[in-house]
């Protein structure tokens, strides 16, 4: 009996590539921060089978034997009892190079994201910090980012021009030459009772200026004409963008979020994702992830740091 098709190609794809870059270049050394519950330790077992990058894992060591990692196939840097100081352990190490990338494990994100912008001793670039997924959705036909659903709550013009160009360049490392995004709000006409529709005139005009670099970017849209080409037809709109959008910019975490978690639970979508804009990439995770979309994570984090 031949293999059923894969449930989410695209990551699939993403993972394999991933796997290739680290057979060439040698497996990249990945920070698993607080690997301290069954998650945690069936993520890294994952990673390490999947041959996309070499787990080390931070985290007090007797905490980490008992789930079993004490195995001698992983290096375990001993730490306290306390999430926040593994978390400065491994962001000391990234600051070093010593590992090209973070993942956390059973700690908060809190915790882990507060030694991540320390201003003395963090990871901060030049640009805000900011996340972004890529979505394997049946409905669409290829990878589409969502902007940002999980760091910037409410994010003004200039934190939007950051999480922007932070998404383009990840699609730009991905081998998108020009990537083509749509700035989302409700409706889109310009209305300055609507802030989001104001932010994404902006947005487009800073593009026209050469901001964000070789990139097409258009909006506002609504999201119905920036996800069909048809809808945007019907509507009388002309774009390059809609219903080819590489990127959706959301206005605010409500929505990214919203929209995430749609796409996931009703539209049976599967995701990557990356906290950018910091020295190296990390990798947020939630409980309810799915082991596909952990590892496709930590290849996009291998991709994107390679």
């Amino acid at each position: 009996m031949s293999a059923g098709p894969v449930a989410h190609p695209r990551l699939a794809a993403l993972i394999e590539r991933a796997r290739g870059q680290a057979a060439a270049h040698g497996a990249p050394r990945l920070a698993v921060v607080w690997p301290c519950d069954t998650l945690a330790r069936d993520a890294v077992r994952a990673i390490a089978e999947a041959g996309i990058a070499t787990p080390v894992l931070f985290g007090p060591a007797a905490r980490i034997a008992a789930l079993g990692l004490a195995d001698g196939r992983f290096e375990c840097v001993d730490t306290a009892d306390d999430p926040a100081e593994a978390a400065r352990a491994a962001v000391a190490l990234a600051r070093e190079g010593r590992v090209a990338a973070l993942m956390k494990g059973s700690l908060h994100t809190d915790e882990l994201m507060a030694a991540v912008v320390a201003r003395e001793t963090g990871l901060r670039g030049t640009r805000r910090i900011s996340h972004a997924f890529l979505f394997d959705l049946p409905s669409y036909p290829k990878l589409l980012a969502l902007a940002d659903c999980v760091v910037n709550i409410a994010p003004d013009l200039k934190t939007k021009h950051d999480i922007l160009a932070n998404a383009l360049d990840l699609l730009r490392t991905l081998g998108l030459q020009r990537p083509k995004a749509a700035i989302v709000a409700a409706v889109e006409v310009v209305n300055p009772a609507i802030a989001a529709t104001v932010d994404a005139q902006a947005l487009v005009q800073q593009a026209g200026e050469g901001q964000f670099g070789d990139a097409r970017v258009e909006g506002p849209f609504g999201f119905d004409n920036a996800f069909s080409a048809e809808a945007a037809r019907i509507k009388g709109l002309k774009s390059e963008v809609a219903g080819d959008a590489d990127l959706l910019l959301l206005p605010d975490l409500n929505a990214a979020n919203m929209l995430y978690k749609s796409f996931v639970y009703a539209a049976g979508a599967d995701c990557a994702g990356l906290v950018l804009g910091a020295r190296v990439p990390i990798v947020l995770t939630s409980r309810a992830d799915s082991a596909q979309a952990r590892v496709a994570s930590v290849a996009l984090a291998v991709l994107v740091g390679g």
